[in-house]
């Protein structure tokens, strides 16, 4: 479970030069946030929402605010809370890894971050006497479509496809490769290749599930305290529609 300082409450007025964002506090004060998200953000970009920041007292850093969550309406009228912060999902999956939230990925002794292989990188390397090795790759989904259905990637992504490619070569030659959605959307329940968006990446995902790469989806459960969030656990097994 992954905790948070006390993240603090505002309202989005809008998200620019991809990593700055206005926010209004309840205080009605306006702050410059972070937003750590190089991705288009479709669908989780929507001034007027409600957000959470977290603090930082690092004397260093320019801006105090970083954006961690958003707050979007769901078609029932509840609300559901979307992670904008693309930094985490690793933290997220290790943690849940390492206690066992994520059942076909228990029982490695070890676990070693940033991989090299080939000429890529992969999240994660679990090792073990009896079990062996599985390579793991890790996206986040916060993509909600007007179906109802999660889809990654939002935007085009040569960097996903390649890392498919990797996995592939892995699963070709007789070793466990792993594709791991970190499901970061509390509205979504199923997982898609977002062919209408990527159509290269959908193919490529095909193929590397015909090579034996396995693909996991698991969605996150918040924990609150006095209508903050708190903590963010990933132990939510969701189902793949490819």
């Amino acid at each position: 479970m992954t905790t948070y300082p006390e993240l603090v409450p505002g309202v989005l007025l809008r998200r620019y030069k991809r990593f700055l964002a206005d926010v209004q506090l309840e205080s009605r004060e306006e702050v410059v946030a972070h937003c750590p998200n190089t991705g288009s953000m479709k669908a989780v970009n929507v001034p007027g929402c409600r957000v959470w920041l977290s603090p930082s007292d690092n004397p260093k850093r320019k801006l105090v605010w970083t954006w961690e969550w958003i707050e979007l309406p769901q078609p029932d009228g509840s609300l559901a809370l979307a992670s904008v912060h693309t930094g985490r999902a690793n933290r997220i999956v290790e943690e849940a890894i390492l206690v066992g939230d994520i059942t076909p990925l228990a029982g490695y002794q070890t676990l070693k971050r940033e991989v090299k292989v080939s000429d890529a990188r992969l999240d994660f390397r679990l090792s073990d006497p009896d079990k062996g090795e599985a390579f793991i790759e890790v996206k986040q989904v916060t993509l909600k479509e007007a179906d109802g259905h999660g889809y990654f990637p939002d935007s085009v992504s040569v960097r996903g496809t390649k890392h498919l490619h990797t996995l592939t070569a892995l699963a070709e030659q007789g070793k466990r490769a792993v594709l791991l959605f970190c499901v970061a959307h509390e509205g979504i329940h199923d997982v898609a290749p977002a062919a209408h968006i990527d159509p290269i990446y959908a193919v490529a995902l095909a193929e590397a599930v015909d090579a034996g790469v396995e693909v996991l989806a698991y969605g996150v459960t918040l924990d609150w305290k006095a209508g903050v969030p708190v903590a963010v656990r990933l132990a939510r097994p969701l189902p793949m529609r490819i």
